[in-house]
């Protein structure tokens, strides 16, 4: 009985978490669907352009993940009212991260150049990030208030903003690609994620969905100091490990043709829609483990931990099962009727041995979003940065462009770099070394 209370807690706290996690994702499917009339450079344009604005919007939004952990713990704790602050750090280094990524546009066009795409698909790319990279504020926003607010067991503000941006990003889409084309869905992104992001901040200013009515009042350095502390590491352990990913597909998979990549964006694209439920789920995980880090019962974690590894493995093994008895079906979505159907065949082998990875990839997303729910970022950065670019950057490299391995080598080298990184994330939180971190200050007296 007690276990069938936790699996209701976990799985309503991540219902609403797997849209919310979703939104940019699907907004990056909606576009590379809604464009595929346009031709493969165009879906490759979209998808890949897509991808690479999210590498640019990672590092500050892995950052704000941390919000999640200090304000659960304090939930746990009994001290709410000291959270408002917290969602105001978050704040702060959205405000950053929008002034840093206008920064950045003049360096899109040369970092494309050093790519092998064709020039007609580099400089549709190009207009396609220069645009949506307007909404990096807005999605780490969504993301500071989001995590605050799921920190407080309500993950539903999220939800409803995420759901405004998805809707509003299809709705965009078909308003302004008949006239503006690929630019058309990066300006849909952008007004999708400004209207997702404004909901949410009218809903935190009236602190609306049960938020505590204290005041942000004692905003301080050092509690922003100690939030960059413990988030900038999971920040950087998103951001490199998804920049050696972005390097393996624009550098080493760009050299094998327009459709090769298209077809990997299609894969890519479905596999990140699949990845967000058990991202919720991974994530609600961790808020229940931040709570019952906050009140001192670190012997419940474990417990909470298998609960959430049964739930996130069941899915991504259901999807993987999909994914081997149905990849035409999956893979036609995003092939313009009446064309050659080589996306479709290069892809299918793609999609099969992307299967494989679904068990090794529920496993280290649930024990890397426990150990960051207890402060462990620094060690999952280190661990990640190491397998991802002393690893498997090197080995896709050789396999594709010294050995001409070909995609599938390729997708072989992702599936043995997720069970390496699940097998030591594993190792990392059976040491028990989280239970000596001491994420939030000493209770105040």
């Amino acid at each position: 009985m007690a276990n069938a209370a936790k699996l209701r807690t976990l799985i309503g706290l991540a219902l609403p978490m797997v849209l919310a996690r979703a939104s940019q994702s699907v907004i990056t499917f909606a576009d590379a669907l809604q464009v595929k009339h346009l031709g493969a450079g165009a879906l490759v344009a979209t998808a890949t352009g897509g991808l690479n604005v999210l590498g640019l919007v990672i590092l500050p939004m892995g950052t704000v993940f941390i919000v999640q952990s200090f304000v659960a713990q304090l939930t746990g704790r009994g001290e709410r009212d000291r959270t408002p602050r917290y969602a105001w750090y978050g704040l702060a280094i959205a405000a950053i991260a929008a002034v840093i990524a206008l920064a950045l546009i003049p360096l899109i066009e040369p970092l494309l150049s050093l790519t092998g795409y064709s020039p007609t698909v580099r400089a549709t790319m190009r207009d396609y990030m220069e645009i949506r990279i307007l909404s990096v504020g807005a999605v780490v926003g969504v993301e500071a208030l989001g995590n605050w607010y799921g920190g407080l067991n309500n993950t539903w503000m999220q939800m409803i903003a995420g759901l405004l941006t998805m809707v509003a990003a299809v709705v965009f889409n078909w308003l302004l690609i008949p006239s503006l084309g690929v630019a058309g869905a990066a300006w849909a992104s952008v007004i999708a994620s400004w209207l997702g992001f404004g909901f949410l901040a009218v809903m935190f200013w009236r602190r609306a969905g049960g938020a505590p009515r204290a005041r942000a009042g004692g905003l301080s350095r050092a509690e922003l100091r100690r939030v960059v502390r413990f988030g900038l590491p999971n920040g950087f352990n998103w951001f490199l490990e998804f920049t050696a990913f972005q390097l393996f597909v624009n550098g080493v998979l760009a050299s094998l043709g327009d459709t090769t990549v298209a077809a990997l964006n299609a894969v890519l694209a479905v596999n990140s829609i699949s990845f967000m439920p058990a991202f919720g789920l991974a994530s609600a995980g961790a808020i229940l483990a931040g709570q019952a880090i906050g009140r001192g019962d670190r012997d419940a974690v474990w417990p909470q931990v298998k609960i959430t590894l049964a739930c996130t493995m069941t899915w991504m093994g259901a999807i993987g099962v999909l994914y081997l008895v149905a990849p035409t079906r999956v893979l036609t979505l995003f092939e313009e009727s009446g064309r050659s159907g080589d996306l479709v065949a290069i892809g299918i082998p793609m999609l099969a041995i992307s299967a494989a990875w679904q068990l090794f990839d529920a496993i280290g997303m649930t024990l890397s979003e426990t150990l960051r729910a207890a402060g462990d970022t620094a060690w999952t950065m280190g661990a990640r940065i190491l397998l991802a670019w002393c690893v498997f950057t090197p080995a896709a490299f050789l396999v594709v462009t010294v050995w001409d391995g070909g995609s599938i080598a390729a997708m072989v080298c992702l599936v043995g770099y997720l069970a390496l990184l699940s097998a030591a994330l594993a190792f990392r939180f059976r040491s028990g070394r989280w239970r000596r971190i001491e994420l939030i200050e000493p209770k105040l007296v």
